[in-house]
């Protein structure tokens, strides 16, 4: 089967890079991997939004300063647990990984498309940068240039102020504009996480009806490993009572003892089961296995609208993907890591205690580490790829 959103990723680099090619005298290119397209778009917009709300952004300011450290110090100790998740629990899943669209980066989350990607990082980035350029132009420091840049493979907005204004500013000042980014990604998430509980998800909802649940894994130690009922298959009905949740198998199961036999309707054929008993109390019994999601159906009033359900559900899923990224570019961005906006943050405060050749001296040990531990953490994510694209060879 041809993975269409991984084929439209290399088109779309493909295309990055005959554009790169034909206007190469437009870009700049820093450290050989860091390529930059400078333009003055939304520049005068920044401004704008500054001189209009500055109390506003004071406020907001000072918030996302202590979001910064605070999520810092969380970020940071996400990336040590991690660390130690991987090496000394078996099993442990990927912690991170780089979303790219159609590959698969863990067995519970949906495979993120081509479109869903490409508008969601867009949407973000150009949050991100802007927010660093309107905080700028709040403490009077000139934007040189704004633009989209390649950081190797991955795209992305940028924000140029003058570096040698901001350094001169008072660090309360400098980590209003690096904490900026950051936190109106994290606000940015918190927004389309309300939209999506308060309208996404009860639209979705209204529009369709539980018709049975997913079997996730069958334990094949298990009566139930021999009744044909296999991974994947939906059970519709249990002796003959629907099946629209987990609490009316589990009141069944109640019902019954370790032995007997339940007729289950799955994919709309008859299997019959013989009840285990459970481990923790051998008098009560168990099917021996797990679920891994509802079964969803529209409405029949709906059947006749399904392309609205349909749009309903990409938008959602946009919107999920939004989030996501929205909050893991966030995060990401607060660890105290050379040049992204936690090293910075980390680098102003150091001065504030510190000899500016000594904090630099920190931050270099410190980033040091947490790159270390970012490369352990995607090392299951770098075996996942292999097998992925390996996989149609196999």
């Amino acid at each position: 089967m041809i993975n269409w959103d991984l084929w439209l990723l290399v088109i779309f680099y493909v295309i990055l890079l005959i554009i790169f090619r034909i206007f190469r005298n437009k870009f700049e290119v820093q450290w050989k991997i860091f390529a930059l397209y400078k333009t003055k778009w939304g520049i005068k917009l920044m401004d704008k939004i500054a001189k209009k709300w500055p109390k506003t952004l004071g406020i907001l300011g000072v918030i996302s300063i202590w979001v910064g450290f605070i999520g810092m110090v969380i970020t940071t100790g996400f990336i040590i647990w991690a660390t130690y998740q991987y090496l000394f629990i078996p099993k442990a899943d990927v912690a991170l990984a780089p979303l790219l669209p159609g590959v698969s980066i863990s067995d519970k989350l949906p495979v993120l498309s081509f479109w869903h990607w490409i508008i969601a990082i867009l949407f973000v980035a150009v949050i991100h940068e802007a927010s660093h350029g309107i905080y700028a132009r709040l403490k009077n420091v000139k934007i040189k240039s704004s633009g989209f840049a390649f950081l190797g493979p991955i795209l992305a907005a940028f924000v140029e102020p003058d570096e040698k204004q901001l350094a001169k500013k008072p660090i309360k000042d400098q980590l209003l504009v690096f904490s900026a980014g950051p936190f109106s990604n994290i606000l940015q998430g918190i927004l389309i996480f309300l939209v999506l509980i308060f309208v996404f998800i009860p639209l979705a909802s209204s529009m369709t009806e539980i018709k049975g649940i997913v079997v996730g894994e069958v334990n094949n130690s298990l009566a139930i490993a021999n009744s044909g009922i296999e991974k994947g298959h939906v059970i519709e009905y249990i002796n003959g009572h629907k099946i629209n949740n987990t609490e009316i198998l589990f009141s069944i199961l109640d019902d019954k003892k370790p032995g007997d036999v339940v007729n289950v309707v799955a994919n709309g054929t008859e299997y019959n089961v013989t009840l285990s008993p459970r481990i923790e109390d051998s008098n009560k019994s168990r099917f021996g296995i797990t679920f891994s999601s509802y079964n969803l159906e529209l409405k029949d009033k709906f059947k006749p609208y399904a392309w609205v359900h349909k749009i309903v559900g990409w938008l959602g899923m946009l919107l999920f993907w939004t989030f996501n990224i929205a909050v893991g570019v966030g995060l990401f961005n607060l660890l105290p890591l050379g040049p992204v906006d936690g090293g910075r943050m980390f680098y102003a405060g150091l001065t504030k205690f510190t000899s500016k050749e000594k904090a630099m001296k920190i931050l270099s040990y410190v980033s040091f580490i947490i790159l270390f531990l970012i490369l352990v953490n995607m090392w299951p994510f770098i075996l996942r790829l292999f097998k992925f694209i390996l996989s149609p060879l196999m």
